[in-house]
């Protein structure tokens, strides 16, 4: 959240925007134009007449579905919640023979034999070598990659309910990725938005730090996070970018958190990228009433989430 300071020039909920025709009061009724410039459909080219319509960067494309690997999880609690979820095959469990017949894995034990799991009991130093996070627990199973899941899909809103996404700009810390994802998938949130490249996705730290959010909260991969920001705010969603030099805060968002909305995080140290601040309806901020100047991105997102929910629970 340590960035520059976003363009807010579009002002927060309480007043109006310029340049966007919606005001704070309503909700939004879908498309948008960018920038005041209407349109009547999707660009094309000039060669349209022979190629068809131009997509979007950012739209989802028909191509082989991608996935976001997490092939190895490592830790006992992201091994029970892949046991759990039965979102995807487990192909074998190893566990250190130190721990045979202990009680802290008995679970993870049972689980993996209901479902008919192979498990190997294995020398510590054999899976300590093979694992890829700092503290394995002595467990570590293997399964088949996690898919991606369409940004459309996540954009879609369903009778009674409107989207709460949270996207992230550029964050490569696995333990700080993980941790978000965990703050997420408690506080409710619909899926998680990511670039494809200069962040980072599903690793065995990330899965671990995670403590099983990932078998279960929907992530997406875009090509570039502004064009999918701008696609969000064409669909009628409120994106909202944390960064501690705003002026508005957290708290400011009142009535706006019960609508359609899209929480960015920016990256460690850098915070929000220009061209993200730039697509974001609004920027706020955590009151800091203590001596340090910001927090940690993990942290941030779990206060973010939780505030966005809280409204949507006390609105029922």
């Amino acid at each position: 959240m340590n960035a520059r300071r976003g363009s807010q020039g579009r002002g927060g909920p309480s007043g109006g925007r310029g340049g966007n025709g919606r005001s704070s009061g309503g909700r939004p009724s879908g498309g948008r134009s960018a920038g005041g410039r209407s349109r009547s459909g999707p660009p094309r080219s000039r060669g349209a007449g022979r190629t068809g319509g131009v997509r979007r960067d950012g739209e989802d494309r028909p191509t082989k579905r991608r996935t976001l690997g997490g092939t190895q999880v490592e830790g006992r609690q992201a091994v029970r919640e892949l046991l759990l979820a039965q979102r995807r095959r487990v192909h074998e469990i190893w566990i250190v023979t130190d721990l045979e017949g202990d009680d802290a894995v008995a679970d993870i034990v049972a689980l993996a034999r209901a479902n008919r799991v192979p498990i190997e009991y294995v020398a510590r130093k054999r899976l300590d070598t093979a694992a890829r996070s700092e503290a394995p627990q002595g467990v570590l199973a293997r399964a088949a990659e996690i898919p991606e899941a369409e940004l459309g899909h996540l954009l879609r809103r369903r009778p009674g309910h409107v989207p709460f996404l949270v996207a992230v700009d550029q964050v490569t810390d696995p333990g700080n990725f993980g941790a978000i994802l965990r703050s997420c998938e408690g506080a409710g949130v619909d899926g998680v938005v990511v670039p494809r490249h200069r962040a980072v996705h599903v690793t065995p730290t990330v899965a671990k730090a995670a403590a099983g959010a990932v078998e279960y909260l929907p992530i997406a991969v875009v090509p570039g996070l502004p064009a999918a920001l701008a696609r969000m705010r064409e669909q009628g969603i409120w994106v909202v970018g944390l960064d501690d030099a705003s002026d508005l805060t957290l708290f400011d968002l009142d009535r706006l958190a019960d609508d359609a909305v899209c929480l960015v995080l920016g990256a460690e140290g850098a915070g929000l990228s220009r061209l993200v601040s730039e697509r974001c309806d609004m920027v706020v901020s955590i009151p800091m009433l203590g001596k340090v100047s910001s927090l940690n991105v993990s942290a941030a997102a779990a206060l973010a989430a939780y505030e966005v929910r809280r409204h949507r629970v006390a609105d029922r």
